[in-house]
């Protein structure tokens, strides 16, 4: 089916690309690059980088327009607003930046098909847009529900105006040759706003990290974590969705234990400097920036446990794209999210973590400190998730399932 790609124009439109190493922007520039192997020509259409730390990219900012060329992708950078803070006002603003200027300066060559990843509600607009302008089949990969999003993620103003995101999100839904959707608990939402269940498919998403390669102990030593303490790191955005409060809560109850708990917040986010404040005096906690790509996965598997976190509210909105690169670690994962939410679901499927109940630190700390004290679930727990990745998250098994996407829509439009 790759055939079908091969001297093909793909536009691929996505607020985030490369050089964003976490969230959406990974995947969006694997998609890419993946199709200009294929021989397709692949132009982006995309924003100035910002994610996850939310502030452009210095080598970015105070341009309007960029065209680069970047390993065999044609990409088109068109400014917009990028918000400090999160409030349904400024993301509104942000959307609708990205929506004016993206319409305004599309890429001129004529697609022959138009693939778009949410979240991105613009980027899904423009595809749609675009895709009609041209007559051509649109692909839309839901990696976060953009409606859900709105009233369950704790943004402020969202669940006024959550109906109004879901109508315009359906719409685009409604529209799309393919929908694709990275777990199956998205499935039913998708299917409520009018998509019937024949165009939608299940396309996961794959560890986009490689496996560690580096002496664990000597990781740990230069990162200065103690071989005798419990190392709880979460790695990723720090926004308002992940609910890390509750990580810096177990570590004040943990100040004293022995063995002792270093909890560790690793990214950025919009939440960023608030957890900072309140991790203030609390000497076994530590917030740090994010780990250059090569020494990331090392990071990873230097830590005990890896904690991933959620709102009690959010269920069905979205999958943390950094299980994935959690499984790949080999280290267990400790979720603290709904049970019934699709991130639950992962984390059971894979057998590589436990779930407990959202918001509790008292519980999160609990199962931390029964994992380090029962040693052979301990290892049980971790050696499970490499193997998770090979059988159902390996990069080309990923890639080729948005191939076979891309190339159902060229048949069948």
């Amino acid at each position: 089916m790759a055939d079908l790609l091969a001297g093909r124009r793909v536009l691929v439109v996505s607020t985030n690309y490369a050089p964003e190493h976490s969230g959406t922007g990974p995947y969006s520039t694997q998609i890419a690059e993946h199709l200009a192997a294929l021989c397709a020509e692949v132009h982006v259409l995309t924003g100035m980088p910002h994610y996850p730390a939310w502030r452009v990219d210095d080598a970015y900012r105070g341009r309007w327009r960029v065209q680069e060329s970047l390993r065999g992708v044609q990409v088109h950078r068109r400014r917009h607003f990028v918000p400090s803070r999160q409030t349904a006002l400024l993301r509104a603003s942000y959307e609708m930046s990205f929506l004016a200027h993206g319409a305004v300066g599309p890429p001129r060559a004529r697609p022959d098909i138009v693939l778009t990843q949410t979240p991105s509600l613009a980027g899904a607009t423009l595809g749609a847009r675009f895709a009609r302008r041209h007559r051509v089949p649109h692909v839309v990969v839901v990696q976060d529900l953009m409606g859900a999003a709105a009233a369950q993620s704790g943004i402020r103003g969202g669940e006024r105006v959550a109906f109004l995101v879901a109508g315009a999100e359906a719409r685009v839904l409604r529209s799309a040759a393919l929908v694709g959707v990275i777990h199956e608990s998205f499935v039913d939402r998708v299917s409520a706003m009018g998509v019937p269940t024949s165009r939608i498919r299940v396309v996961p998403n794959w560890t986009h990290v490689s496996c560690p390669t580096g002496d664990r102990a000597a990781v740990r030593e230069r990162l200065g974590w103690r071989r005798d303490e419990v190392v709880v790191l979460h790695s990723g955005c720090m926004g308002l969705k992940q609910g890390l409060e509750v990580l810096v809560d177990a570590a004040r109850i943990a100040v004293g234990d022995i063995p002792r708990i270093r909890v560790v917040l690793m990214g950025e986010g919009s939440q960023r400097s608030r957890l900072e404040r309140l991790a203030e005096g609390l000497p076994n906690l530590d917030v740090v920036p994010p780990a250059e790509d090569k020494e990331f996965p090392d990071v990873l598997a230097a830590a005990d446990l890896l904690a991933v976190t959620q709102r009690a509210s959010v269920l069905d909105m979205s999958l943390p794209s950094k299980l994935t690169s959690y499984f790949a670690a080999g280290r267990p994962v400790v979720a603290s999210v709904a049970a019934q939410g699709g991130t639950a679901q992962e984390v059971r499927r894979s057998g590589a973590g436990v779930v407990v109940e959202p918001g509790d630190p008292r519980v999160l700390l609990n199962a931390v400190r029964q994992l380090s004290l029962d040693q052979e679930r301990f290892a049980a727990l971790g050696s499970r998730g490499p193997g998770y990745v090979k059988e159902r998250l390996g990069r080309e098994a990923g890639l080729g399932r948005i191939t076979a996407l891309l190339s159902e829509a060229l048949t069948t439009y």
